[in-house]
């Protein structure tokens, strides 16, 4: 039973850890885009022509969304998150492991029902206008794929959605927050875990 959790643990871990890895370097491809977007707009001031790239905001946004999103379980696999440390940096080892795997459980709640608002949102993004629930629509989405390839399950997608003055669509970065919150939950299982193996004294 050890082996298997600590394998759990260890497969959690290293993929959250190259996820994050690549993550991070999102934050050069932002600060690309928004030079381009100053360069444009510069270049707009002083030639007829040129047209600003106003899209860049757009996705500007979109890449802090998805560094901050996707970067999230490797910063809590390196406890790089804020805690409020009145008490607790005081405490043994094994009353911080109780702590944080009592805490855990409230993150693990909330991270439940922000999966569920994400996931509706992603199948509104995706056409879903009708009065189907998200997971009902994601189920026949994979049902219909499986059955009948890309073209059965491209029946049931509608109109994408779209931002409102680039029409740049948003699903992928609606998809992109989805899947950040499953591995920010896969990471919190695995330190909930963690927390359980330094309970009973295990190393890990």
């Amino acid at each position: 039973m050890k082996r298997a959790t600590l394998a759990y643990i260890r497969a959690i871990d290293a993929m959250n850890y190259r996820i994050g890895r690549v993550a991070m370097y999102l934050l050069f491809v932002l600060i690309g885009v928004l030079l381009w977007s100053i360069f444009m707009r510069a270049m707009s001031y002083s030639f007829e022509g040129f047209i600003p790239a106003g899209w860049t905001i757009e996705i500007a946004k979109f890449l802090l969304v998805a560094y901050f999103i996707v970067g999230g379980p490797y910063s809590m696999q390196l406890g790089a998150n804020v805690r409020m440390d009145l008490f607790y940096g005081g405490w043994s080892p094994k009353q911080k492991a109780w702590m944080d795997a009592i805490t855990i459980l409230f993150l693990a709640f909330y991270l439940g029902v922000v999966l569920n608002g994400a996931a509706s949102s992603l199948a509104y993004a995706l056409g879903a206008h009708y009065k189907l629930g998200a997971w009902e629509f994601f189920g026949m989405l994979i049902g219909s794929f499986f059955t009948g390839g890309f073209d059965a399950a491209a029946e049931h997608l509608g109109r994408f959605e779209a931002t409102r003055t680039w029409k740049l669509p948003l699903w992928p970065i609606k998809l992109t927050i989805a899947l950040g919150v499953i591995l920010m939950l896969l990471q919190a299982s695995s330190e909930f875990l963690k927390d359980l193996l330094r309970i009973r004294g295990e190393k890990i």
